[in-house]
C-alpha cells in the first residue's frame, strides 16, 4: 500500500513542442493544416478510406474539404491538444494523425487521443510505431502517467490499447454524449515504472528481424512483452534469493 508520506524524487513535466519524432516506418510532425490537409482528406475521406473511421468522434465524417480543413484548423490551434500527423517515411504522405492532450504537467499526466489512422496504415507496423513514438515522447517530457480513454462500444480502440500495453483501470458510466448517443468510457494507463518493459517490447517488435520477407510479424507484441516481464521477474527472484543467502 502506498505510504502518504512517501516523497517523490520527481520534477514537473514539460509541455509538448513542435519537435518531429523520427521512426523507421513513419515520422510524426506537428499538424500544419496548409501542408497536411490534402493528404489527410484523402486518407480519411478518399475512395479507399475506412467507413467506420469517424464512428466515435464528436465530429465527422465531413462532406466537404473546406469543412474538414476548418475542423483541422481548430485542432491545430487548441492549446490543450498537440496534434501530430503520421508521415510515411517512404512516400512522404500523411496517412493519419493522433494527439497528446489534456496535459497536467504539475501532476505528470497526459493522454494519447484522437487516434485517426487511415486504412492504409491500420494493422501495419506504421500504426504501432506511431503510438510508440508518441508514448516515448510523453515519458521523455517527464510525465509519470500516460492515459488512453475509449468508449465502451469502441472495440478497435480497446484492442489497440490492450495490445500496446495499456492497463484497464475502470469505466466511467454515462461519461459523455456524442452524436446523440451515450458513451460509457473506459480508462487505461501506463505509468512510468511500467514504461521500460512496454518500450523494450515495442523496440523488439519493430526491429527488422521480427518481420519475414513478406512483412509479416514473427512474434506478437503481447508475447514479446510477456517474455520480457517473465525475464525481469526471474531476475528479481534471483536477486532476492541472493540477498537472503548473503
Amino acid at each position: 500500500m502506498q505510504n502518504v508520506s512517501d516523497h517523490l524524487d520527481w520534477q514537473r513535466a514539460k509541455l509538448p513542442h513542435r519537435k518531429t519524432l523520427q521512426g523507421r516506418f513513419v515520422r510524426l510532425e506537428k499538424l500544419n493544416c496548409v501542408l497536411h490537409a490534402d493528404d489527410l482528406w484523402n486518407a480519411c475521406h478518399g475512395p479507399d478510406s475506412d467507413p467506420h473511421l469517424w464512428d466515435f468522434f464528436f465530429a465527422g465524417p465531413f462532406t466537404a474539404w473546406t469543412e474538414f480543413f476548418a475542423w483541422l484548423a481548430l485542432r491545430d490551434s487548441d492549446p490543450d491538444r498537440w496534434t501530430y500527423v503520421v508521415i510515411d517515411q517512404n512516400t512522404g504522405e500523411a496517412e493519419g494523425f493522433l494527439a497528446l492532450r489534456f496535459a497536467v504537467p504539475v501532476h505528470g499526466r497526459i493522454e494519447i487521443g484522437s487516434v485517426t489512422f487511415g486504412a492504409g496504415m491500420q494493422r501495419t507496423p506504421k500504426s504501432t510505431e506511431a503510438l510508440y513514438l508518441l508514448a516515448k515522447e510523453a515519458f521523455a517530457l517527464g510525465y509519470r502517467r500516460l492515459e488512453w480513454s475509449s468508449s465502451q462500444a469502441n472495440a478497435r480502440s480497446h484492442r489497440s490499447a490492450q495490445r500496446f500495453g495499456f492497463r484497464l483501470e475502470g469505466v466511467l458510466r454515462q461519461h459523455v454524449v456524442f452524436k446523440g448517443q451515450n458513451s460509457d468510457n473506459a480508462w487505461y494507463s501506463i505509468i512510468h515504472e511500467e514504461w521500460p518493459v512496454v518500450e523494450r517490447a515495442c523496440q523488439v517488435w519493430l526491429a527488422p528481424e521480427n518481420f519475414d520477407e513478406q512483412g509479416g510479424q514473427k512474434n506478437t507484441l503481447e508475447n514479446i512483452r510477456a517474455s520480457l516481464k517473465a525475464i525481469d521477474a526471474a531476475k528479481d527472484k534471483t536477486l532476492q534469493t541472493d540477498r537472503e543467502n548473503a
